[in-house]
C-alpha cells in the first residue's frame, strides 16, 4: 500500500461513516451541496411524540408529473431516464438519440440527485460567495466602460460628416469598428458569470443575447465542427458537390426523433418520412434559407458514371438564433416547398449513396420564386447545387450528411415511393490485364533446371499458390 493510500484511508472511512449517519437520519436534516455545520436559523425542531402518526400524502394524480417525493417510487429504469438527475451512460446516450439530451454536466446531475434543491446563487460556501462578489464588481466596471462606448457612438452619429477627418467614409468605418467593439464588450460583461454558464449548460439560455450565441458557437467549434469538416473531406463533398465550402452554422439531423451522426448509414425504411433539422446560427436576426437534399451517387450504367438527384428542395424558410427547429414535413407547400421529399434508396450491387443536406442563406429581404424552382428542378435528375447556388445568389452556411445502401426494406420503399428499378442489380465487370506473363527472374529462374528439382517444392509446387504472374 502506498503512502497516499495509507493517509487517505482514515479520511475515506470517516466520510463513509458520516454518510451512513446522515442517511439514517431524517431527510430534513441534510444540507444541500455542503458538509459544514448547519446555521442556527436552519435548525428544524422535532417533537418526541412517537405515538402520533404523520398524515398520509394524497394519492398522486395520473395526469400530473411525479414530484420529488414520489420519484423514488418509480422503477429504476424510469428514474434513470430523467433528464435532470440521470447519471447512467446508456441513459444519456438514449436521451441524446431521442433529441432530449441530459441537462448540464454529470457532476451537476449527481449533486441534484443526492441533495435538496438549493438555489445556485445561495450555495453556502464562503469562497464561492467571495468569488461572486469579485465577479460582480468586475461586471459593474465593464458595464461602465460599455456605457462610455455607447455614448461615444451617439456623439459620432450626431457629428456631421464634414467635421470628421476623412469624411463620410471614415465616419462609417469608425462607427462599424465601435459597434463591433460594443458586441465584444457585451460578451465580456457576462462571460464570467456562473449563473450565465449554468443557464447555458442547462439549455435555458436566450439565444437572442450575444453571450449565449458566443458560448454556443464556442461549443460547436469544438468536436462537432471537427467531425463535420472531417466528413466533408473524407466523403469528398469538396470538390464533388461544391468547389469549396466551410460551414458556419450547426445543422443537426433527426429521423423519427433519432439523431443521426454525420455520415451514418441509415436503413431505407427510416428515411421514408422527411427529417427534422435543427439549424443553429450564431449571428443575430431572422433570415430566410433554402434547404436542399441531394444524392450525388446515382449510377448511370450507359455512360459508366455517377449523376445527381434532388431528393428535397424548399426555399423561403425563416430561421433565427432562438428558433432552430426546422421540420421539413411542415413547410408551406404553396410558398416554400419546391420539390417534395423522396426517400433515400440504393440499388443492389451499387456502392453507398451520399445524401447531403445543405442549408443556403438567401439575400436579406429577397424571396425566391417557388414556381420557377418547380419548373427547373421538378424532374429531380441532373441537379447541381453549384448551379442552384450561382443562379439565385445563395450562400451555403450549414451541412449534414447521411448514407444509404441496399437493404432488406429498400424494395418496399422504392415500390411505395413509385420508383422503378428495384429488380436491377449492378455487378462489377472484371477487367483483365493486357500485359503478358512475366518471366521468372533471379533465384527462381536459376533453379528451374532439373538439377534443382528437389527445391521446386519450395518455389514452384506450393499447394494453393499460382506462380504465374501478370
Amino acid at each position: 500500500m502506498s503512502s497516499c493510500q495509507r493517509v487517505a484511508r482514515p479520511l475515506a472511512q470517516s466520510l463513509r461513516q458520516d454518510r451512513l449517519i446522515l442517511q439514517s437520519n431524517s431527510t430534513h436534516l441534510l444540507r444541500a451541496f455542503s458538509r459544514t455545520a448547519s446555521r442556527q436559523d436552519d435548525t428544524i425542531t422535532t417533537t418526541t411524540n412517537t405515538s402520533a402518526k404523520p398524515p398520509s400524502p394524497p394519492p398522486p394524480s395520473s395526469s400530473s408529473p411525479p414530484s420529488a417525493e414520489n420519484k423514488s417510487e418509480l422503477p429504476m429504469r424510469e428514474r434513470l431516464m430523467d433528464r435532470d438527475t440521470t447519471t447512467a451512460p446508456w441513459a444519456e446516450r438514449k436521451l441524446a438519440r431521442m433529441g432530449t439530451p441530459p441537462i448540464g454536466s454529470r457532476r451537476r446531475r449527481a449533486a441534484l440527485r443526492s441533495s435538496e434543491n438549493l438555489p445556485f446563487e445561495q450555495l453556502p460556501y464562503q469562497c464561492f460567495q467571495e468569488a461572486r462578489r469579485f465577479l460582480k464588481e468586475d461586471r459593474q466596471e465593464k458595464l461602465r466602460h460599455l456605457a462610455k462606448e455607447i455614448a461615444k457612438i451617439k456623439r459620432l452619429e450626431a457629428t456631421p460628416a464634414e467635421q470628421v477627418p476623412g469624411g463620410e467614409r471614415k465616419k462609417n468605418l469608425r462607427l462599424a469598428s465601435l459597434r463591433k467593439y460594443i458586441e465584444e464588450l457585451k460578451i465580456l460583461v457576462d462571460i464570467n458569470d456562473p449563473l450565465v454558464k449554468r443557464r447555458f449548460e442547462d439549455g435555458f439560455g436566450d439565444m437572442n443575447k450575444p453571450i449565449y450565441r458566443y458560448l454556443a458557437e464556442r461549443k460547436w467549434r469544438g468536436m462537432p465542427y471537427k467531425i463535420i469538416t472531417q466528413r466533408i473531406e473524407q466523403l469528398n463533398i469538396v470538390p464533388d458537390v461544391l468547389p469549396k465550402f466551410d460551414p458556419i452554422a450547426d445543422v443537426q439531423l433527426f429521423f423519427r426523433r433519432i439523431k443521426v451522426d454525420p455520415g451514418e448509414i441509415l436503413d431505407s425504411r427510416i428515411t421514408e418520412v422527411p427529417p427534422r433539422l435543427k439549424v443553429q446560427v450564431f449571428n443575430p436576426g431572422e433570415r430566410l434559407v433554402s434547404v436542399a437534399v441531394m444524392d450525388s451517387d446515382v449510377p448511370n450504367a450507359e455512360d459508366d458514371c455517377f449523376e445527381r438527384r434532388c431528393h428535397y428542395l424548399a426555399a423561403n424558410v425563416p430561421i433565427a438564433p432562438d428558433q432552430p427547429s426546422l421540420p421539413l414535413s411542415k413547410v408551406d407547400k404553396e410558398t416554400q416547398l419546391a420539390v417534395p421529399w423522396l426517400p433515400a434508396f440504393s440499388q443492389k450491387g451499387a456502392p453507398y449513396h451520399r445524401l447531403s443536406v445543405f442549408v443556403l442563406e438567401q439575400k436579406p429581404g429577397e424571396t425566391l420564386d417557388i414556381a420557377k424552382l418547380r419548373e427547373l428542378y421538378s424532374a429531380r435528375d441532373g441537379f447541381s447545387l453549384k448551379s442552384y447556388r450561382d443562379k439565385f445568389d445563395l450562400t451555403p452556411v450549414g451541412f449534414n450528411i447521411f448514407r444509404t445502401i441496399w437493404d432488406e426494406g429498400t424494395a418496399g420503399v422504392m415500390e411505395r415511393a413509385g420508383v422503378p428499378g428495384a429488380d436491377i442489380e449492378f455487378k462489377f465487370k472484371r477487367v483483365y490485364s493486357l500485359k503478358g506473363p512475366k518471366k521468372a527472374r533471379g533465384w527462381e529462374a536459376k533453379r528451374r533446371k532439373p538439377k534443382y528439382k528437389s527445391l521446386w517444392k519450395y518455389s514452384m509446387n506450393i499447394h494453393g499458390l499460382n506462380r504465374r504472374r501478370r
